[in-house]
């Protein structure tokens, strides 16, 4: 007797299962059509291309140095800033970070970063210095231009630019001891800044100014 499931009768011992009818050829390309459909949706949210955005960054960097460095042209005068006269007729650099010499303080761009003592013919005060009295390297001055040259050298290496070493402009009082000026100097060239411009205003051979 051949024995029966709960289904029907049973397949004798050793028989193969019938076969599955295969599926026809419109329902195996709709199943195609659905896993494309699936994976194409899939690769949109996979991986974001950060190229656009990064060009604009670099532009955005590009923009705010040549502001901040085009607005140091335009910077008033006071008793505490009285920008030398010469009679170079040369164009007034835009390029570099602008360094503020006045009689009281040492500024980059707009932020003060040391005082400058009412007698300043030997420079800053002893504390603002790397190592004492006689040392030329002003610890503070240095730590905030290290910060625009490491800026700049990105922006320069994003525009293909000799990203060896970056400029300053100086906007020293007319008044401004040597040994000031040169302690200045001393410290942007060992956060490698190699070209200096000196900020003055254009006057006659007499004198006065244009």
């Amino acid at each position: 007797m051949q024995p029966t499931g709960p289904t029907g009768p049973m397949p004798p011992q050793g028989a193969m299962p019938p076969r599955q009818k295969p599926a026809s050829m419109a329902t195996y390309k709709r199943l195609l059509r659905k896993e494309i459909r699936r994976k194409g949706g899939e690769a949109e949210v996979n991986f974001l291309n950060i190229t656009a955005m990064m060009d604009m960054m670099t532009i955005i960097l590009v923009f705010l140095l040549k502001s901040m460095s085009t607005s140091s042209a335009s910077l008033p005068q006071s008793n505490d800033l009285q920008i030398p006269k010469s009679v170079i007729g040369t164009e007034a650099s835009e390029e570099g970070v602008p360094i503020i010499i006045s009689k009281s303080h040492i500024m980059v761009e707009d932020e003060s970063v040391v005082d400058v003592p009412q007698d300043a013919t030997h420079g800053v005060e002893a504390k603002y210095k790397r190592g004492g009295p006689n040392d030329l390297y002003i610890t503070k001055l240095g730590q905030t231009v290290k910060a625009w040259r490491d800026t700049d050298r990105q922006i320069r290496i994003a525009q293909h630019k000799d990203a060896s070493g970056s400029e300053a402009i100086i906007i020293a009082d007319k008044d401004t001891p040597y040994r000031l000026l040169v302690e200045v100097l001393f410290t942007l060239g060992q956060n490698e800044y190699n070209k200096f411009h000196l900020m003055v205003l254009q006057g006659s051979k007499s004198g006065t100014s244009k």
